[in-house]
């Protein structure tokens, strides 16, 4: 017998459009033109269990980058019926700040995290002023003190987290970046994080600018490819249009995915 299909959403908390396509794709024709971003936290629901996937980044980080926030990412969940203190488990596609510059506000969640990236994280890749830009040290603190409380599970590669629900360790954007790829009645779907910010980054395989290493990011999109029953239901990580393709559940912030894009798209 098959189990259950998980539904799964995305939660805007914060956007930032003062950006150009430059900021979004290497080797852009139309570099000056303006391009938009939206910031997403993601829930996965099913089989008894919550699992959050990313936190965002609170008001002190949004002031520190002068990046503000339109949502707390613990009352963004209210819609849900769910307090920071219920999530009990946290999926960390990687370490950046507005990834995992919530982690302190679930206290009681652990994290499935990439070994790689706690790794990448806390090396010598960060003596590199470019490279550590995305990370905060308190995230990484964090991280690391929810380790030496037994709340950390790493993985090295693909691994399943719970009966429809795997991770993917693809790197590219940061060393240790994992997508998730989750049943849902849709067929599979895969949460590609930073893997693909865009559409268009898959689309067209354009690479975004902030990388470690290029060829994991240009190879990343053929394995969204692979793991998404089909390329509509590869779910990027900052696209806008996601929100198009997506309708509204519970709340404006709120879109639901696992029922399938609510118009046609090409990929």
């Amino acid at each position: 017998m098959t189990s259950p299909d998980w539904e799964v959403y995305a939660i805007k908390y914060a956007d930032r459009n003062a950006r150009t396509r430059a900021d979004s794709f290497i080797f852009d024709d139309n570099h000056d033109a303006p391009h938009a971003m939206d910031y997403f936290m993601w829930l996965i629901r099913g089989q008894g269990r919550v699992i959050l996937v990313d936190t965002g980044y609170d008001s002190a980080e949004a002031a520190a980058r002068d990046r503000p926030i339109r949502l707390d990412p613990g009352a963004a969940l209210a819609p849900f019926g769910l307090t920071p203190e219920d999530v009990t488990e946290i999926i960390v596609t990687h370490l950046h700040y507005d990834h995992a510059g919530g982690l302190h506000l679930f206290p009681n969640a652990t994290l499935h995290l990439q070994a790689a990236e706690m790794a990448y994280a806390t090396g010598p890749c960060m003596c590199h002023d470019t490279l550590r830009m995305p990370f905060t040290a308190g995230h990484i603190c964090e991280a690391i003190q929810r380790l030496y409380a037994g709340k950390v599970t790493f993985y090295g590669g693909d691994a399943q987290i719970a009966d429809g629900v795997t991770v993917h360790c693809i790197g590219g954007h940061s060393r240790g970046l994992q997508a998730v790829r989750v049943r849902t009645q849709a067929g599979w779907m895969v949460l590609a994080s930073d893997a693909a910010h865009f559409y268009e980054n898959v689309a067209a395989e354009k690479p975004f600018p902030i990388v470690v290493d290029l060829q994991d990011m240009l190879d990343g999109f053929a394995t969204l490819r692979r793991l998404a029953s089909r390329p509509q239901l590869i779910v990027p990580g900052h696209d806008p249009l996601v929100r198009t393709y997506f309708g509204t559940a519970m709340a404006s912030h709120i879109h639901r995915l696992d029922v399938g894009p609510v118009r046609d798209f090409a990929m």
